[in-house]
C-alpha cells in the first residue's frame, strides 16, 4: 500500500488575466520527505504555497493537505493544527517583542517544543521586532513554525537572512524532523540548499512544473565535471567517449583547442560527463597526468538545462 502523501495536488491552476501564475500543476508530497520546490523569484512558487494554505482560491483544480480538500474551508482550518507555516516574509507587529510574538502564537496554536528551539535558534526575545534584523526575524519564524510540533510544515525561502553557521544549523534541524517522520515542502531560489537538505524536488518554470525527480536522479542527469591536466597529449580516442560533452582544451600556451592539444608540454582539457565513469577511469592510466579531477556538476547546471537561460524575473 502506498504511504500517505501529505500534499496532492491535482490539475492545480491560478489566473490573475494577465499572469497564469500556477498552470495545471500535478504533484504528490509523501509523508515524511523533505521535498524542495525550485525556482526563479517570479516562477509562481509563492502562489502554490498560498492555495495550499486557502489564502487564495485556485482558478481550477483542486488539492489536498494532510487529506484534507483546500477548497473546504472547514476542512483546511482542522489541517492547519498540524501546519506549520513560514512566509518569505513574515510580517510581525514591529512594535510588539519576540516574547509577546511567542505568547500570541502560543495561545492560537499551542507550545509544546518552544523552549528546545529558542535554544537552537536564539533570537534576542526582548527586542522589539522594528529592531530585529532580518536574520532575527527569520530566527523567530521558525520558532513560531515549529512550537506546536506540527506533522507537516511548508516554508517559502527559509533560510533568507541566516548566517552560514545558523543555515548549517537549521539543515541539521530539519533532517532531524524529517527522520522524526515530520513532512516538509519548502520553497528556495538557493540550488545549494536544495542539494544539501532535499529527497525530492520539483523545479517550476512560469508556472509549470517542468520536472519532478529525486535528487540524486537530477544530479545524475547532469553528469560530472571532469578536468585532466597531462605532461603529454590527450589522444583524440580519449575524447571520443560517449558521454563527453562541453569539451574544453588548451595548449600549455593556453590557447583554446577542439582537438587534443600540442606535442609539447602538457594539455589541459575539461568536459562534462554522463557515461560510464568506471570507462572513463579505465583509460586514464594510459595518459601522463599531472592532475585528475571528477566532481559533481553544480546545481546550477541541473537548473539551466530546464531554463535556458531566460529569468522568470
Amino acid at each position: 500500500m502506498d504511504s500517505m502523501a501529505a500534499i496532492e495536488i491535482d490539475g492545480l491552476s491560478k489566473d490573475y488575466g494577465s499572469v497564469l501564475a500556477n498552470d495545471s500543476l500535478e504533484l504528490r508530497v509523501e509523508d515524511g520527505e523533505i521535498f524542495g520546490y525550485l525556482g526563479p523569484n517570479g516562477a509562481g512558487k509563492t502562489t502554490t504555497i498560498r492555495m495550499l494554505l486557502g489564502f487564495i482560491k485556485p482558478t481550477s483544480g483542486t488539492a489536498r493537505v494532510l487529506g484534507h480538500d483546500i477548497r473546504d474551508e472547514k476542512a483546511l482550518i482542522e489541517a492547519k493544527r498540524e501546519i506549520g507555516y513560514l512566509s518569505d516574509e513574515p510580517g510581525f507587529d514591529e512594535q510588539a517583542t519576540g516574547t509577546e510574538i511567542l505568547d500570541l502564537h502560543a495561545s492560537v496554536k499551542g507550545d509544546s517544543r518552544s523552549d528546545e528551539l529558542l535554544e537552537l535558534f536564539d533570537p534576542p526575545l526582548d527586542r522589539t521586532i522594528r529592531e530585529y534584523s532580518r536574520g532575527n526575524v527569520q530566527k523567530l519564524g521558525l520558532v513560531t513554525t515549529f512550537m506546536h510540533d506540527p506533522e507537516l510544515v511548508i516554508l517559502d525561502e527559509p533560510t533568507s537572512g541566516l548566517d552560514p553557521l545558523m543555515k548549517q544549523r537549521f539543515a541539521e534541524f530539519l533532517r532531524s524532523e524529517r527522520d522524526s517522520g515530520v513532512t516538509i515542502f519548502f520553497s528556495s531560489h538557493i540550488l545549494s540548499e536544495v542539494r544539501r537538505l532535499c529527497d525530492r524536488v520539483g523545479i517550476i518554470r512560469q508556472g509549470r512544473l517542468v520536472t519532478v525527480e529525486p535528487i540524486e536522479t537530477l544530479l545524475m542527469k547532469s553528469g560530472k565535471t571532469v578536468r585532466l591536466s597531462s605532461r603529454t597529449p590527450i589522444p583524440d580516442d580519449l575524447l571520443a567517449i560517449d558521454g563527453i560533452s562541453d569539451l574544453e582544451t588548451s595548449s600549455p600556451g593556453g590557447t583554446e583547442s577542439g582537438a587534443a592539444g600540442s606535442d609539447d608540454g602538457f594539455t589541459e582539457c575539461a568536459f562534462t560527463f554522463t557515461g560510464d565513469i568506471n570507462e572513463l577511469v579505465r583509460t586514464l592510466p594510459e595518459q601522463d597526468l599531472l592532475d585528475c579531477s571528477i566532481e559533481e556538476a553544480p546545481l546550477e547546471d541541473v537548473f539551466m538545462q530546464f531554463y535556458g537561460g531566460e529569468s522568470d524575473a
